[in-house]
Formats: structure tokens, C-alpha cells, sequence
């Protein structure tokens, strides 16, 4: 004898809004592939799309038919957070028009895909500066991943809690409207 049924019981499962997904921080690299004056143009180009001072990234091997030396500054990226990031990430999509291929989306949930000229962008071309490539990469989380950063009491991240590829795929398709190619 269990009684009578739970008002409970009828109401609809509601979405959990700690499985909402958000973005973590876009990344935008942009290898020159040499240091010098090819660099310093790179580097004025992501702080005038992201406002911040970007970081040099140095060559971890030499390679003698790129001539490039181990230690050398070879490229630099920046890193942004939050809406700066969403309104950044919504210009670069644009240039892709709102189509990712299946292979753009890891098996963490994480995305990326580059684009070849940053005047797609809205930013005006300048002469003096040129044309360069540069790849976004974009690292999702839901609430409660600082667990696994933070100082105290760290632990792991839940099976069920983790961001899968399917998870991606979907958020990009429902907050940009965007498609997948051969998904």
C-alpha cells in the first residue's frame, strides 16, 4: 500500500539549468610563422578585433626549411571571455556562414575553424598592415566545471555533467542556427 499518487508525478521533467551550456573562452591564434616585422603586424591586428594585448608563442623545435629557430616568436593569440567573446565568435562565424564541418567538434565538446582573411571580420584594410589567417577556437563549460580548477577541495568533473560532441553540436545549432556538414 503506497498511498496516493505524487501531485508530483504529472509535472514535466524541467530542464536542469546546471546542464546549460556556455562559452568557457575563445582563443584566436594567428601564426605568422616567422618573428620580426610580419609579427608585430599579427599583433596589431588581434588587439584591434579583440582589444586586448595579444601573447607571443614561441617555436618548440627548429626546422630548417621553414627557417625557423627553437625559442623563435613565431606567432601570438589572445585569449577573450564572456559576451566579447560571444560577439567575436558570431563575426567569425559569419565568415563561415554559419557552417562547421563534423570534424571541427572534439570529442570534448570543444570547437574551432579558421578563416583565411581577417577584413571578413569588418576590420578595414590597411595597406601597411596586409592580410592575415587566423584560427578561433572555442572551450565550452557548463556550471559547476570550476571544480575541477579550483584550489580547494578539487575533484572530477561527473560522466554525465561532461560536454560531448553531440552536446556541441546541438548548442551550436540552437543558439547560432548554424548547420553541420556531414553530421
Amino acid at each position: 500500500n503506497l498511498g496516493p499518487p505524487s501531485p508530483l508525478a504529472d509535472v514535466k521533467k524541467v530542464k536542469s539549468p546546471m546542464k546549460d551550456i556556455r562559452i568557457a573562452k575563445l582563443v584566436i591564434n594567428c601564426c605568422v610563422g616567422e618573428s620580426g616585422d610580419q609579427l608585430t603586424r599579427a599583433e596589431r591586428v588581434l588587439t584591434e578585433l579583440s582589444g586586448q594585448k595579444p601573447v607571443f608563442s614561441k617555436a618548440r623545435l627548429t626546422v630548417r626549411t621553414f627557417s625557423i629557430r627553437r625559442n623563435e616568436k613565431i606567432a601570438c593569440h589572445v585569449t577573450v571571455r564572456g559576451a566579447k567573446a560571444e560577439k567575436i565568435l558570431e563575426k567569425g562565424l559569419n565568415v563561415k556562414e554559419f557552417e562547421l564541418k563534423s570534424k571541427n567538434f572534439s570529442q570534448t565538446g570543444n570547437f574551432g575553424f579558421g578563416i583565411d582573411e581577417h577584413i571578413d571580420l569588418g576590420i578595414k584594410y590597411d595597406p601597411s598592415i596586409g592580410i592575415f589567417g587566423m584560427d578561433f577556437y572555442i572551450v565550452l563549460e557548463r556550471p559547476g566545471f570550476r571544480v575541477s580548477r579550483r584550489k580547494r577541495f578539487r575533484s572530477r568533473i561527473g560522466v554525465n555533467h561532461k560536454i560531448t560532441k553531440e552536446d556541441s553540436v546541438e548548442w551550436f545549432k540552437t543558439k547560432f542556427g548554424g548547420t553541420v556538414v556531414d553530421y
